[in-house]
Parts: C-alpha cells; structure tokens; sequence
C-alpha cells in the first residue's frame, strides 16, 4: 500500500481555468491533502487566479505569500511572475530565477521541489496545455515514488503538455476532465477513512 499522500501538485497552461474550476468543484471541504497548481500566465497578469477559483470549491484558495505554510485542505496558487516552490520545512518559497520553458511560474520547478521533499506522499498531476513544461518534474516525482495522473489529450484543450508526459513515461493514470477531480476525492478521500474505520488494517 502507498503512503498517505500529502500534497498534490496540478500544472498547466492553455485551458487551465477551466481544468482547475472542474477538478475543485468535484473536491469535498474535508480534502484531507494540500493542492499546490501552477498555471502560466504573463508576469504583467493581475494576480486574480486563486479569486477566481475560489467561487469552484469550498477549499480556502491562497494566493501565498513567500515562507507561507502549507497546510492540509488548502489550495496555494502561483502568483504570476514566481516559480511557486516547496521548502524542505514544508513552506512555500517564491523565487524568480529564469524561467522554465518560457515560463514563470514554472510547472517543473514545483514538481521537482515536491518530489524533492515530499518523496512518496506527493501526487503529480498534468493537464492541458501548449508546451512540455511540466513532463520532466512529473517523471522526477513518479522516480521518487510518488503516484502521476494526466489529463488525457482527448479531453485537454492543448493536448501538447499531457502528451509529452505520456511520450516521456511519466504517468500511470490517464484520465479525462471529468473523472479527475473525482478519482482525487475516492482516492485520497477514501483511503483516509478506510485507514481511519481499520486502524489495523495493513
């Protein structure tokens, strides 16, 4: 059995509005894990994301602030501009070094810095989008341990970024839109009150 898992890593780019208002509306309030997504955007952008996603789920979203914590059942938006990374005392860290694939924030520099610290218990997840940023940090996490999922092209509106992670080897669960957010909800979800109703269960 894998470790309880205690952060989701989401990444994407053309489309992504719509891929992230889907997958939170289908999370409950009591998600037990913290959700860390990076979606591109231009470093002029106003910082609105996490407000916008706010009005899809009942998850406190949070547009962090450099050093924030990360606490379960929170979902932590890059700010335009910033690599969003994870710190080895499990806060965040904002940094603008170069971007990555044309881009800051970074798909990659979150997921390396996740599988980094979190080894096993870190779920990555890549969905729609126009470029392969995102597919290196993916297989970095599923080398750690940590389980991946894309978004299948089919339903993306940019196949490009879940089908260079799939020509990379980097995911085990293809899915469409529709079944992410609820195949997160029965597998984390699930699993803690199966651990929580057999406390001796192995």
């Amino acid at each position: 059995m894998r470790e309880a898992i205690q952060a989701v890593v989401m990444g994407a780019s053309w489309g992504g509005l719509n891929a992230y208002s889907s997958i939170l509306s289908s999370l409950p309030e009591r998600f037990p894990a913290a959700i860390m997504l990076v979606q591109h955007q231009n470093a002029s952008s106003d910082n609105r994301l996490a407000w916008l996603l706010q009005k899809y789920t009942r998850l406190p979203v949070v547009a962090p602030e450099d050093k924030e914590r990360i606490r379960p059942g929170h979902v932590y938006v890059a700010p335009p501009g910033y690599h969003m990374l994870v710190d080895a005392d499990h806060t965040i860290a904002l940094t603008i070094y170069r971007p990555v694939h044309f881009s800051r924030p970074s798909i990659d520099e979150l997921f390396f810095s996740a599988g980094h610290v979190y080894g096993r218990q870190v779920l990555g997840v890549i969905l729609t989008g126009a470029n392969e940023d995102g597919s290196e940090g993916l297989d970095y996490i599923r080398r750690r341990g940590g389980p991946t999922l894309a978004q299948s092209p089919q339903s993306s509106e940019a196949p490009a970024m879940p089908e260079a992670a799939i020509a990379k080897g980097a995911v085990e669960t293809i899915l469409d839109l529709e079944r992410i957010g609820p195949y997160l909800a029965e597998s984390l979800v699930g699993s803690r009150n199966e651990k929580t109703e057999h406390p001796g269960r192995r």
